[in-house]
């Protein structure tokens, strides 16, 4: 299991907490140190089930500057936004949990995080 955080963020904290106590075995992926390549994040997305536009944080100042929301949501652009992510790391959604069955859940509640840890 391997799970993607910003150190900052409250909710990766949590996240961590919860394996923690929970005994899980895993390894932390800083992804804004440790940034996934395009390949690595369509990986996640299938393993996710969602699109790159479903993880994107809309509302960081990047965003704003790319102008994300006038970007389209469809197959045409999809590899558009996968480069963003990739480019301006700070845009995913975080903590990312991928599964030892081979999905991933966005772990932002204690809910999801044990979802994780079920599979």
């Amino acid at each position: 299991m391997e799970i993607w955080i910003n150190p900052a963020c409250s909710k990766c904290r949590s996240a961590l907490d919860l394996l923690d106590a929970e005994g899980a075995g895993y390894t932390v992926r800083r992804y804004l140190e440790d940034v996934p390549s395009p390949d690595e994040i369509r990986e996640v997305l299938e393993r996710l089930g969602l699109e790159p536009w479903d993880i994107t944080r809309t509302r960081e100042a990047v965003a704003g500057e790319l102008g994300l929301e006038e970007w389209p949501r469809d197959d045409g652009s999809r590899e558009r936004w996968i480069a963003a992510l990739s480019e301006h790391p700070r845009l995913i959604q975080r903590p990312i949990i991928t599964a030892e069955d081979g999905t991933a859940v966005v772990a932002r509640t204690d809910e999801a995080v044990r979802d994780a840890l079920s599979r």
